[in-house]
């Protein structure tokens, strides 16, 4: 009876399915990303992910315990040469499931399982993002400066020199028009002086004349 099995078959006996699994393992350290059924790619993560984790220990013992599940030194080399450099800061989730729809046929459904560092698409999509921020924020401060520059540009125009400047220029003129009312009513004074001596003049000649 299965009591308790929980794993997935896969509808094949023990010895065929572990040999399966090692195949695929393989073949995913091998292509970084192979397809296959939602079923199978569910298997080959539990599979294979501890054995990542393994890689990250670069000893004689850790490489018997992978070679003893892959059974492809190949394998086991470039799993710990190249792959355990590439996910070395991970903790964990080392592939990603993609559902990929149904297949022709039996309507299977599909999946693509893949070592999720080596897709440079999403990568290539974080960073992307990371840097139009940084630059949205660049060009924020950078317009920021250019108003500050501006402002700076435009205060010493409406500074005062050239108030002082009218003032000075209108100060001469308001002193040449207090001269020439000067000038005027000394004319004047001088004219109405010189009217009442010929006044008198006349009026002693009058004078002179009736005595």
């Amino acid at each position: 009876m299965r009591h308790g099995k929980k794993f997935a078959h896969l509808g094949r006996k023990t010895p065929h399915r572990k040999y399966m699994l090692a195949n695929m393992a393989c073949s995913l350290i091998e292509h970084k990303s192979i397809n296959t059924t939602v079923a199978k790619a569910k298997a080959l993560k539990r599979y294979i992910e501890p054995l990542i984790t393994k890689s990250k220990n670069d000893s004689t013992h850790n490489r018997r315990i992978v070679f003893s599940y892959l059974k492809n030194k190949y394998a086991v080399t470039e799993l710990f040469r190249d792959i355990s450099v590439k996910i070395g800061d991970r903790p964990g989730g080392y592939t990603r499931i993609i559902k990929l729809g149904n297949r022709l046929g039996d309507n299977a459904s599909m999946a693509m399982i893949e070592l999720v560092d080596y897709n440079t698409i999403y990568n290539n999509g974080s960073d992307a993002k990371k840097k139009t921020r940084r630059r949205k924020k660049s060009t924020t401060k950078s317009n920021i400066s250019v108003e500050e520059a501006v402002v700076e540009e435009s205060a010493p125009v409406e500074e005062a020199p050239v108030e002082e400047a009218v003032v000075e220029e209108s100060a001469p003129v308001e002193e040449a028009v207090v001269e020439e009312s000067a000038l005027a009513t000394e004319n004047t004074t001088s004219g109405d002086v010189s009217e009442n001596k010929e006044n008198e003049k006349k009026t002693e000649d009058s004078d002179k004349k009736e005595s």
